[in-house]
């Protein structure tokens, strides 16, 4: 057998065994001396810091806004268009990616690494963050901590959910906008964490019967017939009330006619992390300043 044809069966076996392991549980993938974490997604950043282990992360993406100091991290670009070569240079130890992060080819190649890489589940309901909150706990040997923030957590989702149901009189109905495009609104169907969101702190998703991530039509935006408009605050396409009044569609909606428009920080409202209680608290506080 020629050195090229063995190296190549090495390479092989070792993207297999990567890949193979990161289809496993996180817990099975324990790296508690791991001094080198290269942090993908806000939310893993988020947690890995809410449990006291900040210092050891060396690299962030450009969603890992919280706490402050992770933004003077250096950093390997957006979640979702990662460079491999970007976090290699890192010399990581260990890599931790909310599923989702890509592009597909630089995560196979992460995982072909050699290096340990744990891929922490991120579906959008509220009801998965504690295990969220474990299964990074898990992947950097942080399992105590983790179940304790886990808790502390749960019993903070359960409170603003039981002071949702527990609230008389109709339900807001929420439009989140996550851009206007040719004069179409972007909006957050089910199966998005925006929903997610929205009916954590009482309200009513305006567009529950699409899925996912849509433009609408003029038509849709009228049927759906929001009484809130609630969109992410700061960045490059911040939307303002301005521009997503001046949408006739939107302008004859109740949402519209009152000008009811609501801005959040993004990764607070959208994250689903730790701090997902709190910004369901906030956000029904918004939509319901009678109630408080």
């Amino acid at each position: 057998m020629s050195l090229r044809s063995s190296r190549r069966q090495v390479l092989s076996a070792t993207a297999t065994l990567a890949l193979s392991l990161s289809l496993l549980d996180p817990s099975t993938l324990v790296a508690k001396d791991a001094e080198r974490i290269v942090a993908i997604g806000g939310t893993v950043t988020e947690i890995i810091y809410a449990l006291g282990e900040g210092d050891r992360v060396v690299a962030v993406d450009t969603t890992s806004l919280y706490p402050q100091e992770a933004t003077s991290k250096p950093n390997i670009g957006y979640v979702r268009q990662i460079s491999a070569e970007g976090v290699l240079s890192q010399k990581p130890d260990l890599i931790i990616a909310e599923s989702g992060a890509g592009p597909v080819d630089s995560i196979n190649i992460l995982k072909a690494s050699g290096l340990s890489f744990v891929s922490i589940p991120s579906p959008p309901e509220t009801s998965a963050i504690p295990d969220k909150i474990r299964a990074v706990g898990a992947a950097i040997g942080r399992t105590d901590k983790a179940e304790e923030l886990a808790k502390s957590v749960e019993m903070s989702l359960e409170a603003i959910k039981a002071k949702a149901q527990a609230a008389s009189g109709p339900k807001k109905k929420v439009l989140f906008a996550l851009s206007l495009a040719n004069g179409r609104v972007m909006a957050a169907g089910s199966q998005s964490s925006a929903d997610a969101m929205i009916r954590l702190a009482g309200g009513e998703n305006a567009v529950a019967t699409i899925s996912g991530y849509k433009p609408l039509t003029d038509e849709a935006v009228i049927a759906a017939a929001p009484d809130v408009v609630l969109v992410m605050s700061g960045g490059a396409q911040h939307l303002t009330a301005e521009k997503a009044f001046e949408l006739p569609a939107l302008a004859a909606t109740p949402a519209g006619r009152n000008k009811a428009f609501l801005t959040m920080d993004g990764l607070y409202l959208l994250g689903l992390g730790p701090r997902a209680a709190d910004a369901a608290r906030d956000l029904n506080a918004l939509l319901y300043p009678e109630a408080q």
